[in-house]
């Protein structure tokens, strides 16, 4: 990819305007003061709303503002406190000679803090300098900052989903986690690209620290107030939107539209060449993406988010083999791991596709290695035997799911080869294996993919075809059987569809919009299927590429992330909403590259999923496809996506800073949700030995053809072959 090659020099060229200070050795002195001062830890605890401070005492923070690698001298400085109620300022200053300044202020009640510095019109730049507890990431406060081009990058791209453009605002968790995402890219206290950016994970093995410095670059062209600062603007400008005032505004129209004029923009950078490294072609988009890596973090197969935003995965194997994983890991929002990450215990043996937070915070995952489901409370404690719990019979379980009534659903998908028409759906009712029972059905066919919408129905996607057989028959030159179809469950644990279509190829991932639109992403044909909440196709909307999709998220502006397995990428479509996207834009649209969004972080992806501070996370499943080989970590892109609550149940929702719980409640289900089928209801009967459909209806006072038509999706395509223990309903 040519976009990620790096200029090779370790500093940026000569220039009369010195060094930059990113790419400048700190003095050992300066480095210990900045070591203390980024240790420095003020509690922002919660407070009531709309509490303001009464003197301008407790808490002091210095600083230096510096452009091109000059300071700015003169130049107004404020201090903002964001949170949910809004963004205001603490206090202000004026740079000396030196571009040093000195601000007191009340510690606010909770939220965020960041610096901003206004040079001229158009130059503004910005620092988050404090995180308050109401996240899942530790809270602190500095007291000394720099504010430059790469400070403000990293602020405006890790707080892009909270900015009106003018000021940060919004709920816990997802503005405290975003904020702190911000120290990743840049560190406050000293100026220079952060700590992760530069890792053994990032660095020099993706373009994304080259990235940081192009970006570093376009905010400099503003350094004077001038014709380049003038094209930036105007390169920056969305088709359709209107055009950015400041530095910020431009960076913000970068990170919601990535792909917006990346040639003109590249060519702008290179201009100034005030960092490095930076990109010495044109990238494909303005992504930041980041690598996390964590011991025995291999192979990850599913995400999940709890309330605060801590990402938790399973991981297929062992790292370097094909063996089978004793691990879960937990990352938190910054991707640090948390609660004695890796966990073990409970039965994990071989994390599957399939993991899911109930309503108490514990975590749900299966084990195909023991066929078995494993839990964990939300402080990471095994909650499962040490074999796991079995009940269900469990053959390979997939997809995991959890109800409006606390019920555990769960995908026993038999595996991707084997018999066709096997699997079934175990249900945990309230989370109580003790309690389990199996839903068999004619329309499962190795069930997959897992989701509960609004109204307490679980979408089940059936993969159908035999894998190992389908591969076999590629390579002896036919063409294979492919198919699939998705399942629709009451909440009373009733079918009440199975929904086919020939652009079912294999369908394996699933998700729904906030419509209850479901979409069902198709291995073998790389297509997207949108079924309407009653079943029907609302459309078939193709990739422009053969990416393999496996897994699907769906953003808090029903955007549609899919995650690419073969093709090693992630592509994105608008959505039910198009006034979220680009203007003439209709659902289904493709807005990512043809390709979709490349980067060298990404590898083979099974599963994509969007955190409360509008990040999108990836699961690099595989590295290598042969010999299969495991993928290393998990990739978060920087403010990317439109946030959704967390725990993501059962539908996505925007959190909202309006109401008094930022992620409202979902319609209540039907009322029967949470209680096993009753078989012995004069609505139900339950199949007997001997018993035809005939004699069934003659015993009742119907007809054999009006419990055909009710109950078809029981009895499959052969009114004659009824099996006992089928239920069917009567009415």
């Amino acid at each position: 990819m040519t976009g990620s090659a790096v200029r090779r020099h370790a500093f940026r060229r000569p220039s009369r305007r010195g060094r930059p200070r990113w790419a400048r050795p700190l003095p050992a002195a300066a480095a210990a003061v900045a070591a203390a001062s980024a240790a420095v830890t003020l509690a922002l605890a919660a407070a009531p709303s709309g509490a303001r401070p009464v003197t301008p005492s407790g808490g002091t923070v210095h600083g230096t503002v510096t452009g091109a690698g000059q300071p700015l001298r003169g130049v107004p400085v404020r201090l903002w406190a964001g949170s949910r109620e809004g963004s205001r300022e603490l206090g202000r200053a004026r740079t000396d000679a030196a571009g040093a300044f000195r601000i007191r202020y009340a510690p606010p009640a909770g939220g965020v803090l960041y610096v901003e510095a206004t040079s001229g019109r158009r130059l503004r730049l910005r620092a988050v300098v404090g995180v308050g507890s109401g996240g899942a990431v530790r809270p602190r406060t500095l007291d000394r900052v720099t504010v430059d081009e790469l400070t403000t990058v990293a602020a405006t791209y890790a707080l892009a989903q909270f900015d009106s453009g003018r000021q940060v605002a919004g709920p816990a968790p997802g503005l405290e986690n975003a904020a702190a995402t911000s120290f990743n890219l840049a560190d406050p206290t000293t100026g220079r690209a952060g700590r992760v950016v530069t890792d053994a994970a990032n660095g020099a093995r993706n373009e994304t620290l080259a990235t940081l410095g192009t970006l570093a670059d376009l905010v400099s062209a503003c350094a004077t107030d001038g014709p380049r600062c003038a094209r930036l603007l105007r390169l920056a400008t969305p088709r359709g939107g209107p055009a950015p005032t400041d530095t910020v505004q431009a960076l913000l129209a970068l990170a919601h539209h990535p792909t917006l004029s990346t040639a003109g923009l590249y060519a702008l950078a290179r201009t100034t060449g005030d960092h490095t490294p930076a990109l010495t072609a044109p990238p494909e988009s303005w992504l930041l993406a980041l690598r996390y890596t964590d011991t025995d973090l291999y192979a990850p197969g599913r995400i999940a988010f709890d309330a605060r935003g801590n990402a938790w995965a399973t991981n297929n194997w062992l790292p370097g083999t094909r063996t089978a994983s004793r691990y879960v890991s937990v990352l938190d929002p910054t991707g640090r791991p948390v609660l004695g990450s890796p966990l073990s215990g409970g039965g994990m043996n071989g994390g599957a596709w399939g993991i899911a937070v109930d309503h108490g915070g514990a975590v749900w995952a299966p084990s195909y290695g023991t066929d078995a489901m494993t839990k964990y409370s939300a402080t990471g404690t095994p909650l499962s035997p040490p074999t796991g719990w079995a009940n269900g019979g469990f053959v390979r379980p997939q997809g995991v799911a959890v109800d409006q009534r606390g019920n555990l659903w769960i995908a026993n998908s038999f595996g991707l080869s084997g018999k066709p028409g096997l699997g079934s759906i175990v249900v945990y009712p309230h989370g109580d294996p003790a309690k389990a029972f199996t839903l068999p059905h004619s329309g499962l066919n190795h069930p997959f993919g897992l989701q509960i919408d609004a109204r307490g129905r679980a979408w089940i996607t059936n993969s159908q075809m035999d894998f190992g057989q389908l591969l076999d028959s590629r390579r002896a030159g036919t063409p294979g059987k492919l198919g699939g179809s998705v399942t629709v469950i009451g909440p009373d644990f009733t079918t009440r569809a199975t929904i086919n279509s020939s652009s079912f190829q294999g369908p394996l991932g699933l998700a729904l919009d906030s419509h209850g639109n479901a979409w069902v992403p198709s291995y073998f044909n790389s297509t997207i299927t949108e079924l309407r909440p009653d079943g029907t196709v609302a459309g078939v909307h193709r990739l422009p590429r053969t990416v393999f999709p496996w897994s699907i998220a769906v953003d808090g502006s029903d955007r549609v992330w899919v995650a690419g397995f073969g093709n090693a990428s992630v592509s994105l479509l608008c959505g039910e909403n198009v006034t979220a996207c680009p203007p003439g834009a209709a659902t289904g649209t493709v807005l990512s590259p043809a390709r979709g969004f490349h980067h060298k972080a990404i590898q083979h992806l099974t599963a994509v999923q969007i955190d409360p501070s509008g990040n999108v996370w990836l699961a690099n499943n595989w590295s290598a496809l042969l010999p299969p080989t495991g993928g290393v970590g998990l990739v978060q892109l920087i403010g990317a996506a439109v946030p959704v609550c967390t725990p993501l149940t059962p539908q996505p929702v925007r959190p909202t800073a309006t109401a008094e719980n930022p992620c409202p409640q979902q319609p209540t289900p039907d009322p029967s949700a949470g209680r096993a089928p009753d078989t012995t209801s004069p609505h139900r009967y339950t199949v007997r030995p001997g018993d035809t459909l005939g004699s069934i209806a003659a015993t009742h006072g119907t007809t054999w053809a009006h419990l055909y038509r009710t109950n078809t999706d029981t009895i499959g395509a052969d009114p004659d072959r009824i099996r006992p223990g089928q239920v069917l309903g009567l009415d």
